[in-house]
Formats: structure tokens, sequence, C-alpha cells
């Protein structure tokens, strides 16, 4: 099992860690502050520092699976093959001289973890913009896009200038959770329809765009943009998304709407 720190705190890069297994999944820490693919968003890059100073180049970060290709509790941090013979994951930890039990320091790739905070919270306004369901959903570094459930046109102009304005508005961004049962007596809560927020652990993470509070709304407050279950990392506030325009729309079928955004410039 693996005790995934990026869920309290998106800012942490570093962390020290301990090598509980190497499998051809990938390797397997105690700890770690590396997102795994989930949710429409890319895992994380970076690199594992050993011991000795030398660094093991970490290419993608996908959560374990079981036999039965259920997902488990651990985080499985895959290493970049080097040279032009691919290697098996053993094989290149082996090369580097990492081994079960040694103890390491994870690093992300800050610069591109903040890009994906970025894109995912700017979907998250989306769907304040967009009250549809989503029927899909991809968080890159190079652009965001969502699918929305609808038959009725979308103008990219006026979404791009709601973007801005929310942005500009400096609302803050919180996580929190909700227990199963609360999650289970408000599904619209749910905006997804391909993906259920993961049940039986009693808690559920949520992410809340702006405040619930009972000032919310009065001049000078800001108001609630969007609260929804979310184990994504996010952004602390939506002044820190920056210029982001929404690049293409397009209809995928009858009932799909595609809205894809870029960074501006």
């Amino acid at each position: 099992m693996t005790h995934d720190l990026f869920r309290t705190d998106a800012y942490r890069t570093t962390c020290n860690a301990t090598v509980t297994a190497i499998t051809p999944q990938g390797i397997v820490l105690d700890q770690t502050v590396f997102y795994p693919l989930g949710g429409g968003q890319a895992g994380d890059t970076g690199v594992l520092v050993l011991a000795d100073g030398s660094e093991l180049p970490i290419a993608d970060t996908r959560k374990g699976k079981d036999a039965d290709g259920q997902f488990t509790n651990d985080i499985c941090h895959i290493p970049a093959s080097k040279g032009p013979e691919p290697l098996s994951i053993e094989d290149l930890c082996a090369q580097a001289g990492l081994a079960v039990g040694d103890t390491v320091t994870a690093r992300i790739d800050w610069a591109r973890r903040h890009r994906l905070m970025r894109f995912h919270t700017t979907t998250h306004l989306l769907c304040h913009l967009v009250p549809q369901l989503v029927n899909g959903c991809s968080i890159t570094t190079d652009y965001a896009r969502l699918d929305f459930n609808m038959t009725d046109a979308l103008d990219k102009e006026q979404l791009t200038a709601g973007i801005a304005a929310l942005v500009a508005a400096a609302h803050p961004v919180t996580v929190g959770s909700i227990t199963d049962a609360e999650l289970d007596a408000n599904p619209a809560l749910v905006k997804s329809m391909s993906v259920q927020p993961p049940r039986g652990s009693g808690s559920v993470r949520t992410i809340r765009i702006g405040t619930a509070t009972a000032d919310a709304g009065r001049v000078g407050t800001p108001a609630m943009i969007d609260y929804q279950p979310c184990g994504g990392t996010h952004v602390a506030n939506t002044s820190e998304i920056g210029a982001v325009v929404v690049t293409k729309i397009e209809k995928k079928s009858a009932t799909t709407r595609r809205v894809v955004l870029g960074f501006a410039g």
C-alpha cells in the first residue's frame, strides 16, 4: 500500500520513501508525491534519487492492479527505458542498483505537474459554465478536453470569456471530503457519466471552487462555483490558472459536444 501524499498537498514536490516492491508494473514505494493516471489526468513524471545521489528517471505513474485486473492501493512508478533495447522494470532497477528496502527521494517534474493542476481546475470551471453531465475527459500538459452529454451548440468565445472571468475572480479551491452516505444522498454531485468516485473507505475526496458559507454571494465574497468528488490535483486559487482559452469545440456525436482547452500564447 502506498500513502498518497498528493491527496492532501498537491504542492509537495518531494518526499523520502522506501521501496516496498519492484514488479513488472513498476516500483512501489511506501509513500509518494507522484500522481498516478486517473480521472482523466495524466500520471506524473520525475526522478527517484538513490542513496548514492544517482537518479532513476520515472516516465509514468500508474495505479497497481491485482491478478484480476482490479486496482489496488499500490502506486507504481515506471522507470524510463535507456538505450535502443527495451528492458524490463526489474532489469532497469537492477541496472540502476535499486532494490526492495532501499530509501529514495521521490521528486516530481513540478513544471509539468503544475500545468496539469491548472488545466484540471479549469475543467471544473467548465462544469460550472456548461452544467451538463460529462462523458469523457482528458487532461495533459498541452491541452485538456471535456466531452459533455448535450445536443445544444456551444460558443467558443463565450466560454473563453467565462473562464477568464472566473480566473480573474480569484476563487479559492478547497480539498474536502464527504461520507459515502452523503454522496449516495446527493447523486447530483457526481458529474461524470463514465467514472464513479471510489466508495468503500467511508470517505470520498471532494474539490470545492468558491465558498459555501453563509457569506457567499455578499459583496466582496466569492460564490460557490463548483463542488464535486475528485481525486486529482488542483491549484489553490483560480487566479493561479492564468490565461486558458477554448481552442476548439467539436460535435463528436449527436449527443456529445467536446470542448478543448489550451494555454493562451
